[in-house]
């Protein structure tokens, strides 16, 4: 009953609301062919952006589910099992109020037919229901036909240059199956870090913005204007205010729209840009220059000719106007904002980052930044309860230079890592940063200067008691050099995981393998192997700059419980999609693209990627798949990040009952 009112509900608005028809999904069709009497239909839906589209298994009360519904009325054709879906996302829908699966972007659909007499085509219906975050759309029926024509090629092919890429040839040559060898489950989990998760970071970095010198100061200066702007009329004073602040947030929303067209031409681009060895090491050298400017040794300045004509610009008078005091805002207050964005880019530019998860962290820095504008200037009172600018302004942008100075080594230890130059191990990085936070608390506590600190006469409370949580966290560190008897390496400290180099990565106690478990990095030896001594296989999508993957590896595989599974129970195969190690010139070849399009495989990183899209449709890792000794079939329902230990425990249980089962 509580599906039907909410969707009563849903028609309604939609009706009432929307003079226009919207149609956010676009249906096409395609066939592989596996022999003259079986074939694939492939419907494949692709979803404008904000919209998602319902799996065809929802809980009750829920959506309406995506269903196929296929013309046979004369018995031309039986099905081979049931239609199978892609990867998709399991989140807590904030239209249902549940935990639903959904697709975004895209969506494939996949149904086994054999034909039985002389068939030309095969006509089906789709029905289906789409939501974006706010409303829904009524249920949609979509008519579909699928031609069959018998000099079809195995499977659908990208042409490009004249030359045609056989992905089962491409497949078998290099991972010994195809996609179609493997008997998936009906779907997949992606998990994702929460947009909202982001938004708050973003947030908490516009926090640190505004205490700096070069914004601070700016906030009663401009809300005086607008105050006295609004003199004659507070309404209007107040309205400029308001879009002054929101002004701020568009400017930096405007700066993640060409990671959007970056990330719509290869969906891949922002995992390959944030693994790629020499950005990395531009980011160590960008975040080393951040440092010594937030110490006050120069400042970081955009050319004076763009803060000139965005000043011209204020001039115009009017929305113009205010726009441009926002971006000459933004411009002006570079030299603390760069630095703090610069760490946000990096962050949100990983492995199981995004462009959306950029803009996220740039609205909640936009509007932990614009929204004191636009209090103060409703509320002028609250100005009193400001502190005076002073030596503490400074004393923020030191700290902050301490935190973008040990920021700048774990870019340099992912180029490290993944192009195995040996040089940042987990002695060295775990010195640096000892020394760098020894510093910060010698700082704190008076015992050194940099070039715009104000003279000390007494330290204050929050100094004496920063210094010491800061000297806390450094003895802490320390503790990372403390032996795992059991593993024989260093021990892995929680609040470094992703940060630091793997513990195994080491001088002194060096270990190719996590926690010493036997672990294979090639599908074909670790399948092998499987075979050999009767277990099942865990395949684990990981990466040298992957930060929750050396969570999980570090503290939660160790756990007693996790580590008896993956030692004597499973055959574990580390994939690392980000390994920059060259492919043998046999296996260098062209692919094509899930979404269109092809791809060179240069290195072992590009092989694997390739692989975990093509046969398991998803990009993000972690990520664990079960599989059978001859790793043809999938054990039960692969997931991603999965901190809590009885969770992950039950999954690797229940994939053990499947494969016993057999």
């Amino acid at each position: 009953m509580k599906k039907y009112f909410i969707l009563l509900i849903a028609l309604i608005t939609f009706s009432i609301g929307n003079s226009q028809i919207l149609e956010p999904v676009k249906w096409k069709t395609s066939l592989e062919k596996f022999s003259d009497t079986e074939y694939n239909l492939v419907t494949q839906a692709t979803i404008d952006p904000g919209w998602h589209l319902y799996s065809q298994d929802v809980p009750e009360d829920g959506p309406i589910p995506t269903t196929f519904t296929f013309d046979d009325a004369n018995g031309a054709f039986k099905f081979i099992g049931n239609t199978g879906e892609g990867a998709g996302r399991v989140v807590n829908d904030p239209v249902f109020q549940m935990k639903i699966k959904f697709f975004e972007e895209s969506a494939i659909f996949v149904q086994r037919v054999e034909l039985l007499g002389d068939v030309t085509s095969v006509n089906a219906t789709v029905e289906f229901m789409v939501c974006d975050d706010a409303r829904c759309l009524p249920p949609t029926e979509v008519d579909l036909v699928f031609n069959i024509n018998k000099k079809v090629n195995k499977e659908t092919v990208d042409i490009v240059g004249g030359q045609t890429i056989d992905n089962d040839l491409v497949n078998k040559e290099l991972y010994g199956m195809t996609p179609k060898d493997i008997t998936l489950v009906s779907g997949t989990i992606e998990e994702k870090k929460s947009l909202w998760t982001i938004f708050g970071l973003g947030f908490l970095g516009g926090l640190l913005a505004l205490l700096t010198p070069c914004v601070f100061p700016m906030i009663p200066l401009t809300v005086s204007f607008f105050t006295k702007k609004g003199s004659q009329n507070k309404s209007s004073g107040i309205g400029k205010a308001l879009l002054y602040g929101f002004f701020i947030l568009l400017v930096y929303l405007i700066l993640s729209i060409p990671f959007h067209l970056l990330d719509s031409v290869n969906p891949d681009i922002l995992n390959e840009i944030s693994t790629n060895v020499w950005l990395n090491v531009i980011f160590f050298a960008v975040f080393l220059f951040f440092a010594f400017s937030f110490f006050g040794f120069y400042e970081l300045t955009l050319p004076s000719s763009w803060t000139n004509k965005t000043t011209q610009g204020e001039n115009a008078g009017g929305i113009i106007g205010i726009f441009f005091m926002a971006l000459t805002l933004a411009i002006v207050s570079f030299s603390c904002t760069g630095p703090i964005l610069g760490s946000l880019l990096a962050g949100s530019l990983t492995a199981d980052g995004g462009a959306w998860q950029l803009t996220a962290g740039m609205a909640g820095f936009g509007v932990s930044l614009g929204l004191p504008f636009a209090l103060f200037a409703m509320f002028p009172n609250m100005m009193n309860a400001l502190p005076k600018s002073g030596g503490w302004l400074n004393t923020t942008k030191v700290i902050l230079g301490f935190l973008e100075l040990a920021l700048a080594f774990k870019f340099l230890s992912n180029a490290d890592l993944v192009k195995h130059w040996g040089l940042l191990k987990i002695e060295p990085f775990l010195i640096i940063w000892i020394i760098i936070f020894a510093g910060l608390a010698l700082y704190l506590f008076g015992k050194i200067k940099f070039p715009h600190d104000s003279p000390i006469k007494k330290l204050s409370f929050f100094r004496i008691s920063g210094a010491i949580l800061v000297a806390a966290f450094t003895i802490y560190l320390a503790s990372g050099f403390r032996v795992n008897k059991e593993t024989n390496t260093f021990t892995p400290l929680t609040l470094l995981s992703g940060l630091a180099p793997p513990v195994g990565y080491s001088w002194l106690y060096p270990s190719t393998s996590t926690n010493n478990l036997k672990t294979f990095k090639d599908l074909k030896e670790g399948i092998a192997y499987a075979k050999q001594v009767n277990k099942p296989i865990m395949i684990d999508f990981t990466g040298y700059a992957c930060v929750n993957c050396r969570k999980m590896e570090e503290h939660v595989w160790p756990l007693e419980k996790i580590d008896n599974y993956l030692r004597n129970e499973y055959v574990l195969i580390s994939l690392y999609v980000d390994d920059k190690k060259d492919l043998p010139t046999n296996e260098k070849v062209e692919v094509n693209r899930v979404n269109g399009g092809k791809r060179l495989l240069k290195n072992y990183g590009h092989k694997w990627a390739n692989f975990q899209t093509q046969f398991f449709q998803t990009n993000s890792q972690p990520y664990y798949v079960l599989l059978n000794s001859d790793g043809n079939q999938v054990l039960n329902e692969p997931v991603g990040y999965t901190p809590d230990e009885d969770e992950y425990a039950k999954f690797l249980e229940s994939g053990l009952k499947v494969f016993n089962s057999k």
